[in-house]
């Protein structure tokens, strides 16, 4: 049987949280962000999705925890950090300026984790089993994969890619086993995408599988509190490699444990938000989300 073929006998209902409610949050951020500049009202919005302003509002506000006003303001940080002229400008104090969470509502993702050896890394998996499942989540369906020792892998997939989801993320471990198991991947899941679970007495466990570099990288991504940033050349800084911005970026690129790892917390040195392995539209998304949980 074809991995297309279990995914669709494994989802007897809808897998969207809330209904539709995120597809309809995307369709709003992508044109958020087409015209953040005109400051779209929400009945503008509202009428071009062909849904009520209430209906939109409700809808919104489930999904966030942020009108889409507010939300508006999330997803153009970028663009006030350059018309502040701060480019070092933490997140967090930006939406401070644009009045959004204060640093006393902030809740972190509490996560404890270990590398694989560089040995167990070169042998691409051998040896190595890794359960998955895909799982409802804020940001579309979500592909979570385990291992013995903890979470190794979160991707995002849009209606349809879900294959092609599951084989990016294979061909990271071309060598190991995987084996399809829902009910030893949805305990993680439901700890991933719901702050009321995150706990630092009940820590998530991670398993980080990559190069020594990459490892390096991903570990000061997990430093990086809910409601702020961090520049590429700040990674490369702290981690002791000032000159490796751009290997950075690629280790960025290439973490394999999105959301939990929050690559989506690494901007461009401008403060553009930059690029997005799952799309700049779910990292827009993962910020605005965040801001709404603070």
């Amino acid at each position: 049987m074809t991995l297309a073929q279990q995914i669709d006998l494994s989802r007897s209902t809808d897998v969207t949280p809330d209904g539709s409610d995120y597809e309809a949050v995307r369709q709003v951020i992508e044109m958020l962000t087409l015209d953040y500049q005109s400051q779209p009202a929400l009945e503008v919005i509202a009428e071009r999705l062909g849904q009520s302003p209430t209906q939109l509002q409700k809808t919104f506000t489930r999904w966030a925890g942020l009108s889409p006003k507010a939300f508006l303001q999330a997803v153009t940080l970028d663009h006030a950090k350059r018309l502040l002229g701060r480019e070092e400008l933490p997140l967090l104090e930006t939406s401070l300026e644009l009045g959004l969470s204060g640093p006393g509502r902030l809740h972190d993702l509490f996560v404890t984790h270990e590398a694989m050896s560089p040995g167990e890394w070169k042998a691409r998996g051998a040896g190595l089993t890794i359960r998955y499942g895909y799982h409802p989540s804020p940001f579309g369906l979500a592909l979570v994969m385990i291992t013995e020792r903890g979470l190794a892998g979160l991707a995002f997939a849009d209606a349809g890619g879900e294959v092609a989801c599951f084989d990016d993320m294979a061909q990271r471990w071309p060598n190991a086993h995987y084996v399809e198991d829902v009910r030893a991947t949805e305990p993680y899941a439901a700890r991933v995408f719901h702050p009321e679970r995150w706990s630092a007495e009940e820590p998530l466990r991670v398993v980080l599988i990559g190069s020594d570099f990459q490892i390096r990288v991903w570990e000061s991504l997990l430093q990086i509190p809910l409601g702020k940033a961090v520049t590429y050349s700040d990674i490369a800084q702290k981690i002791g490699q000032p000159t490796a911005s751009r290997a950075v970026g690629a280790a960025v690129g290439r973490n394999p444990i999105s959301f939990v790892v929050p690559c989506h917390r690494a901007l461009g040195k401008s403060g553009a938000l930059t690029g997005y392995h799952w799309g700049l539209t779910r990292k827009r998304a993962m910020l605005g989300w965040e801001a709404g949980k603070g």
